[in-house]
C-alpha cells in the first residue's frame, strides 16, 4: 500500500481502549430532582451492574474476607486449603504491622505474592493482573459496617459504595444528598481514614482512590499516607497541600477538557471496567516517599496519544519522519514532568522500543528533572554529568530512560559518527521544546537517528504569527519540528480546574512621557530612563513595601480542627470540629531584568535600602545570571548548555563573586564563580528559592 493511501486510511484507534473518552455530552434529559443519599446510593449501583460490575449484599468482615478469598483462587486459578488460606492472609495480605503504606507498595509494586503451599511447594499469587487488566473482576458494595473494636478505639462506622478489584477494597465512593457541599464528603473520608480505615483485618486500608460526589458535582482523587495524615493533623505539615488536601481532588474529563461532574457521567465513563481499570493499574505514580498521585485526564490522555503515535508509526514504517512525533500544548504548572516521566516509563517497556531519551536545555533542569524523575520511581530514569558518560548509557542495554541535554546529545553525535546507537529505535521526548531547539542541534539531531519518534513539550508552543525570523525557515514554528499538535491543555483550563493559581496583572508606571513635543520624546534615552538610579531606588523601594502583601505572607486560612469527641445518646460519638485561623506560608518571587547592567544595580539598592534593618527582617536576595551577555549571538539564548562564567567580562564576573560571598555569608555555604563551584551554587539556589529561604 502506497504512503499516500496509508495517510488516507489513517487508523482512528490502535489496540486497547481510551481511558478518556474523546467526547461526553451528559443526558441533557436526566432528572435531576432532589435525591437523597439513599437514592444517589441506588441509582449508582443500578449503573454499576449495567457497567458489568456484580453487586454483593455484603456487610461484615466474614464475608468480605470469604469473598476476597474465592476471586484470587477465580483469578489465579487456584484452590487454597484453610491453613494455606490463613498463612497467606495474615502474611501476605493483612499482616498486623501493614498499614496504608505497605498495602499501597503491594499493590504498586510488588502485586504477585508467594503462597507456600502444605505440600512444601511454592507458588506466586497475583493480587492484580496488570498486564492483562479484564482478567480483574470488579465488584460493589455499599453500606458496609465496621465495628467500634474491642477496645473502643475505633468508631463504628457504615461506608456509602465501596468498588472491590479482585476482593480488595481499592475505590470508595462517598456520597451526599443534593445541595449539600462535597467538601463534607471529603471530610467524611478523613475521619475514615482516622478512625476506622485500619479496624478488623485492615482491608480498607487498600483503598487507592476516593470518589466524592453529592449527585451533581463530583471529584476523585488518590488516598494518602499514613506518615502524611498524621504529620498534617499534628500540624508538621500545615501549609504544604498534599495529596489529602481538598485542592488536590481533581475533576474527571473527556479529552477536550471538558469538566464530568455530574455522578451519572461520571459513573458512566471514569467507572468504564477498562477506564478504572487503567487508572489503578497504570495512571497511579507511589512516589519514592510513598505518597501516591493520580494522574488528571488530560496527563492520560497525552500519555496514551503519545503512546499509540510510536505504536502506528512503528507498525506503518513511519519512524524517522515528522509523522512518528508531535507536540503537547500542556500549560506551566499542570505537570508536565508527571505526564513525561509516566510517558518515559510506559514507551521504555514497549518492546519496538530500545531506548527513551529525555532531553532539557539547561543544567539546571537536567538536574531539577532528575530530582522530579526519582522522586516518582528511584533509578528510573538515568542523568549524566558530560558527553562521556552519555556514550557509556546509550551503549548500555540496562539504561532505559536517560535525561540528557540538547547539547551534550549534539556534542555525542558530532564526536561519533555512525555509531549503532542511531540504528535503534529511540523515542526522544524534549521537555519546554520552544525556540532553542530549532536550530542547527535539532537537524542534527534528526539527521543523525533513523529511526526515532520526537515529541516535545511545551508551555508555550511557537506559531507562525509569533515565530522568528530568521534561521532555518523550515523549522520555525512547533509544528514544523515536531509534528502535529497532540494535546491541549492551556492557562484558561488550568484555571478553570483550579489546578493553577489564577494570573493578577498589576502595572505601574515608572517611567512617564510629559506634555513634551515629538522631537523631544524621541530623544530620550530610554536604556539611560530606565537605569536611573532615581527610578531603581522606587521600583525597590515599591518592591519592599509590598513584598509580603504581594506573596501573602501575612494571609491566614480556617483550618478544622477536632476539638472534642463526646458520647451521645444510641452509643455514638460526637466529633466537634472548630475553624483555626493558620498562617500561609506564601509564595516567593523571581526578579527578573533586562540586563546584566541592571540585575548589578538592582541588587545593590535592595542591599542599600535594606542597611539599616535588623537580619531577620531583611529580604533574603540571590543573584543569578542567566542569559548571555549582550556579546552572544541573537536570541539571548546561551550556546552552552548551562551559565559559562568564563565568557563574563570582568567587572561582570567580580560583581558576580561578590554576590556569591554575600550567599555564602548567609548560609554558610563555599560557592565561587568556577565553573563546577558556580553549577553548584545555581543548584543550591534553586532549591532554596523553592523552599522559600530566600
Amino acid at each position: 500500500m502506497s504512503e499516500q493511501l496509508l495517510r488516507k486510511y489513517e487508523p482512528i484507534a490502535v489496540g486497547g481502549e481510551s481511558t478518556v473518552v474523546a467526547e461526553f455530552d451528559a443526558d441533557t434529559n436526566a432528572d435531576d430532582a432532589h435525591q437523597s443519599e439513599s437514592q444517589l446510593e441506588q441509582e449508582l449501583i443500578r449503573l454499576l451492574e449495567s457497567q458489568a460490575y456484580d453487586y454483593l449484599p455484603i456487610t461484615a468482615q466474614s464475608q468480605l474476607e470469604e469473598n476476597l478469598r474465592s476471586q484470587l483462587e477465580i483469578l489465579n486459578k487456584i484452590k487454597f486449603s484453610d491453613a494455606e488460606w490463613k498463612q497467606f492472609f495474615t502474611e501476605r495480605i493483612a499482616g498486623s504491622n501493614d498499614g496504608i503504606v505497605e498495602k499501597a507498595v503491594r499493590i504498586h509494586e510488588d502485586h504477585i505474592q508467594l503462597l507456600r503451599r502444605d505440600d512444601g511447594s511454592t507458588k506466586n499469587v497475583t493480587l492484580l493482573d496488570k498486564a492483562n487488566i479484564h482478567n480483574n473482576r470488579l465488584q460493589v458494595i455499599n453500606q458496609y459496617e465496621t465495628d467500634g473494636g474491642e477496645d473502643g478505639a475505633k468508631r463504628a462506622t457504615r461506608y456509602d459504595v465501596t468498588i472491590l478489584v479482585n476482593g480488595l477494597p481499592m475505590v470508595h465512593v462517598e456520597l451526599k444528598r443534593r445541595g449539600v457541599d462535597i467538601r463534607e464528603a471529603f471530610n467524611q473520608i478523613n475521619r475514615y481514614q482516622r478512625d476506622s480505615f485500619g479496624s478488623g483485618s485492615g482491608l480498607f486500608e487498600y483503598v487507592q482512590l476516593f470518589v466524592i460526589s453529592n449527585g451533581t458535582l463530583t471529584k476523585y482523587y488518590s488516598n494518602t499516607t499514613r506518615q502524611l495524615h498524621i504529620k498534617e493533623s499534628e500540624g508538621k505539615n500545615r501549609g504544604k497541600k498534599t495529596s489529602n488536601s481538598f485542592e488536590f481532588t481533581s475533576w474527571w474529563a473527556d479529552a477536550q477538557n471538558k469538566p464530568i461532574q455530574d455522578l451519572r457521567s461520571f459513573a458512566k465513563t471514569f467507572f468504564a471496567k477498562h477506564s478504572l481499570l487503567n487508572i489503578l493499574t497504570k495512571y497511579c505514580v507511589l512516589t519514592v516517599d510513598k505518597t501516591l498521585m493520580v494522574m488528571r485526564p488530560y496527563q492520560i490522555v497525552t500519555t496514551e496519544r503519545i503512546l499509540q503515535r510510536i505504536e502506528v508509526a512503528d507498525n506503518y514504517k513511519r519512524l524517522g519522519t515528522i509523522e512518528a512525533g508531535g507536540y503537547v500544548w500542556h500549560t506551566t504548572g499542570s505537570g508536565k514532568t508527571l505526564t513525561s516521566f509516566k510517558t518515559a516509563q510506559l514507551a521504555s517497556k514497549m518492546p519496538s522500543v530500545d531506548k527513551v531519551l529525555f532531553v532539557v536545555d539547561r543544567k539546571d533542569l537536567d538536574y531539577q528533572t532528575m530530582r522530579e524523575y526519582d522522586r516518582f520511581e528511584k533509578g528510573a530514569a538515568n542523568s549524566n554529568t558530560s558527553t562521556a558518560v552519555l556514550k557509556r548509557q546509550l551503549e548500555d542495554s540496562n539504561s532505559r530512560i536517560i535525561i540528557t541535554t540538547i547539547q551534550k546529545l549534539s556534542t555525542f553525535i558530532a564526536g561519533n559518527k555512525g555509531h549503532s546507537i542511531y540504528d535503534g529505535h529511540i523515542v526522544i521526548i524534549f521537555d519546554e521544546c520552544h525556540r532553542s531547539q530549532f536550530g542547527d542541534m535539532h537537524q542534527a539531531i534528526t539527521k543523525a537517528f533513523k529511526k526515532y519518534n520526537l515529541f516535545g513539550f511545551t508551555g508555550t508552543p511557537i506559531f507562525a504569527e509569533n515565530s522568528a525570523s530568521g534561521g532555518n525557515p523550515q523549522l520555525r514554528t512547533t509544528e514544523q519540528a515536531f509534528g502535529e499538535k497532540l494535546h491541549t491543555y492551556t492557562i484558561v483550563d488550568a484555571i478553570t480546574d483550579k489546578n493553577v493559581l489564577p494570573f493578577r496583572i498589576d502595572y505601574v508606571n515608572t517611567v512617564r512621557v510629559g506634555e513634551v513635543d515629538d522631537k523631544e520624546v524621541s530623544a530620550i534615552d530610554t536604556e539611560k530612563a530606565l537605569l536611573s538610579s532615581k527610578r531603581i531606588n522606587a521600583v525597590v523601594k515599591y518592591t519592599l513595601d509590598h513584598f509580603a502583601q504581594k506573596t501573602r505572607r501575612t494571609s491566614t486560612y480556617s483550618h478544622s480542627v477536632v476539638s472534642n469527641v463526646s458520647a451521645v445518646a444510641g452509643g455514638r460519638s460526637r466529633v466537634v470540629e472548630e475553624k483555626s485561623a493558620q498562617r500561609v506560608k506564601g509564595f516567593n518571587s523571581i526578579f527578573a531584568t533586562a540586563s546584566i547592567e541592571a540585575a548589578k544595580r538592582y541588587y545593590l539598592a535592595f542591599a542599600q535600602q535594606q542597611k539599616e534593618l535588623v537580619p531577620d527582617q531583611r529580604l533574603k536576595i540571590g543573584l543569578i545570571y542567566s542569559y548571555a551577555a549582550n556579546e552572544a549571538e541573537s536570541d539571548d539564548y546561551l550556546d552552552d548548555e548551562g551559565f559559562d562564567t568564563g565568557g563574563l567580562d570582568g567587572p561582570s564576573r567580580d560583581f558576580l563573586e561578590s554576590a556569591i560571598r554575600d550567599y555564602n555569608q548567609m548560609f554558610g555555604t563555599s560557592y565561587s564563580t568556577s565553573a563546577d563551584s558556580f553549577q553548584n551554587y545555581y543548584k543550591d539556589l534553586s532549591l532554596r528559592l523553592k523552599n522559600r529561604e530566600i
